[in-house]
């Protein structure tokens, strides 16, 4: 009999369950994720599950983390100060797949270099000009490298690297060990990501095994990678960014276990998105471009889903404008109200009481701030230091710590780096108000909505009579917006050319008109034709009136909550490596391999030779990451032409796929 763990660590709560070989749940719990020290959350519902169930800690034979704190640190633009060296580019080049809006600000040094497309040097490194910018102190966390075709031939990044590794000792992401594919901005894209999740990802890794270990538990550790599969924990820590939609892929494999569901949507909510994606023969597709989360469009493997700002912990925005006016949710997540009103009672109270008894609403109403301990400083500019140190004090009212409009922005960039966090009402606080959830401060919250629900709309009317319907608008505008986005993944997924995006199919009047069972002269029905998994600790509580919006059946398991901790111990282990063969002149076939490129002859050699060592590179990855029973696959994708009555060989791609089962301690 093996017991296995599962954890999944998200924005608002951590869960954790116990499976017994894999055929039935015998513990879950919840324990809210403490941001200051992910350690406690983790301890919280390891040690509750534990307790639940009876079973000892040295008899779990294998433990695996998914989170979502990696997603939600791209969506809301957090993660630690990083430093683009970007080689053998143009200053135009940080314009592609929007990397110069990715690095917010953060430093980047253009140096020549770089090779061709077919591997060899177009210019040489310029070692002084790196080594003169590296002994300048940027304040950085983390480097990543990109040179122009990288993947052809590394040489330039893997150089770099030394450099950075040798000059500043910090940790360095190299763009081709992230993609094996051509299209340098969008690889350097995605190192400058990961680079800014380095610190993150390690942190919660190893709060996650000093925890289980000080719980006595000796199993080894996995991580769940975006596309559903599990690597180990040092490899999650090497390349971060492959954990992005973790927390989402886990509650697909999650949600099959449970189900046995074909053909289905799986729509997950949690605090701060969310995640739609399709199951077409049980298994959810790739995405082929790559895994976009929020803005970014990344060259990492992951589950094609489709990701919104939108959760149980968004922030509501008040829609002064028009007649009626309204309300609109996220992306940005913040602490209910409920919530810090636990951790700091008086304040808040007091706070509130004080709002409540003004004449005029103020911007500042209901909204909080309170620091984040632990996540590193460095590189503020002297305004945000001066703000982080009055913050710092503890929880208090936004208004209280803002002394000037100019700080306004400073809040702005102390919440991306991760080191203050802002409460305000949220879908969570409604839901207290109408009685569906009794987890935290409904007093709070009712306070809070009676706020919000003083504010004016354009006819100078009140928003909401009283808290409980300013509660209802919320709910009824979260209903809304998930709506949108299951329907949006359903016209993506669709063959049939409809002539207009997505986005603008799930609006288009005709869609609301038809759900709304419009039938006059014309008779208009529209909705979803599969059934809707819905997963997430409030799925229960808000996708019923989803269900009955989109005319199709909603699926909710008895272990909906926690999906993503079951979906990170049911999966295997699966490594994919790919590689190139080219042809750079006749008779010449070139294999671009780490090491460098190496010539051959004949394709048919120089494909054998990849095909070997992907193969050698796949199963050792596989065997590292913890896997055995090992099966290997490979792929190969031959470009050819046809000239003068032959085949010419143009380029040939391989992509080789280890999979096994994790092992388990005995």
């Amino acid at each position: 009999m093996a017991i296995l763990l599962g954890v999944d660590t998200g924005g608002t709560y951590t869960d954790a369950v116990l499976i017994r070989d894999e055929q039935e749940v015998i513990a879950s719990a919840k324990s809210l994720t403490t941001r200051h020290d992910l350690a406690i959350g983790i301890g919280g519902a390891v040690a509750a599950v534990l307790e639940q169930s009876g079973v000892a800690p040295g008899e779990i034979a294998l433990a695996s983390l998914s989170t979502t704190l990696a997603t939600n640190a791209l969506v809301e633009g957090q993660g630690g100060r990083v430093g683009l060296v970007y080689i053998g580019f143009r200053e135009q080049d940080l314009e592609g797949h929007g990397l110069r809006a990715a690095l917010g600000g953060d430093p980047a040094l253009i140096v020549s270099g770089g090779h061709n497309h077919a591997g060899y040097e177009a210019r040489a490194l310029d070692h002084a000009a790196l080594q003169a910018w590296l002994s300048e102190d940027h304040g950085i966390s983390a480097y990543a490298v990109a040179a122009q075709f990288a993947t052809r031939n590394p040489e330039h990044e893997l150089t770099a690297a030394r450099m950075i590794t040798e000059i500043t000792g910090r940790p360095v992401s190299c763009s081709h060990h992230l993609s094996a594919k051509l299209n340098g901005p969008k690889r350097a894209l995605t190192a400058l990501l990961n680079a800014r999740l380095i610190g993150m990802i390690a942190r919660l890794i190893n709060e996650a095994e000093g925890k289980l270990t000080e719980l006595g538990i000796t199993a080894p550790l996995m991580v769940v990678r975006g596309d559903g599969a599990l690597i180990s924990a040092d490899q999650a820590r090497e390349r971060p960014i492959e954990t992005i939609l973790s927390g989402p892929a886990a509650s697909i494999v999650g949600a099959r276990w449970m189900t046995g569901v074909e053909t289905a949507l799986v729509s997950d909510i949690g605090g701060t998105t969310t995640d739609v994606a399709v199951l077409r023969g049980g298994k959810p597709t790739i995405d082929p471009a790559g895994a976009q989360v929020g803005p970014w469009r990344t060259m990492v493997e992951a589950v094609a889903m489709r990701t919104t700002g939108l959760g149980g912990d968004s922030e509501v925005h008040v829609v002064a404008e028009g007649l009626a006016g309204g309300v609109t949710l996220g992306p940005r997540r913040v602490l209910p109200v409920s919530l810090i009103a636990q951790e700091a009672p008086d304040v808040v109270h007091r706070t509130l009481e004080i709002q409540l008894r003004s004449a005029v609403p103020n911007e500042h109403d209901v909204v909080f701030t309170r620091a984040v301990s632990g996540v590193d400083a460095g590189g503020l500019p002297e305004r945000d230091a001066a703000l982080l140190e009055r913050i710092a004090a503890g929880v208090c009212p936004v208004g209280d710590v803002l002394r000037t409009r100019m700080e306004h922005q400073a809040l702005r960039r102390l919440v991306t780096r991760g080191l203050v966090q802002v409460s305000g009402v949220t879908p969570s606080d409604a839901s207290h108000v109408l009685g569906r959830v009794d987890a935290w401060d409904r007093e709070a919250a009712e306070k809070a909505l009676t706020l919000l629900s003083r504010k004016r709309t354009g006819s100078g009317n009140v928003l909401a009579a009283n808290a409980r319907e300013m509660a209802e608008m919320i709910v009824e505008r979260l209903t809304y917006q998930t709506v949108l986005a299951l329907l949006e993944t359903g016209f993506a997924e669709e063959e049939t050319p409809f002539g207009l995006a997505p986005d603008q199919l799930a609006r288009h009047v005709l869609m609301q008109r038809g759900m709304d069972g419009h039938a006059g002269l014309v008779r208009v029905a529209a909705g979803l034709g599969v059934p809707v998994v819905g997963l997430g600790a409030s799925a229960a509580s808000y996708y019923p009136a989803v269900g009955a919006r989109l005319g199709c059946e909603m699926i909710l398991p008895e272990h909906a909550g926690v999906a993503n901790a079951i979906g990170a111990v049911v999966g295997q282990v699966t490594i994919r490596r790919s590689g190139t063969v080219t042809a750079p002149s006749e008779g010449l076939y070139r294999v671009h391999l780490e090491s460098g490129p190496q010539d051959f002859t004949t394709s048919d050699a120089a494909l054998e030779m990849l095909e070997q060592a992907l193969t050698e590179a796949a199963r050792g990855e596989a065997l590292a990451a913890g896997a055995e029973d090992i099966q290997v696959t490979a792929r190969r994708d031959l470009r050819t032409a046809q000239a003068e009555a032959r085949q010419v060989f143009l380029e040939g791609e391989i992509t080789v796929e280890a999979s096994g089962r994790p092992r388990i301690a005995i």
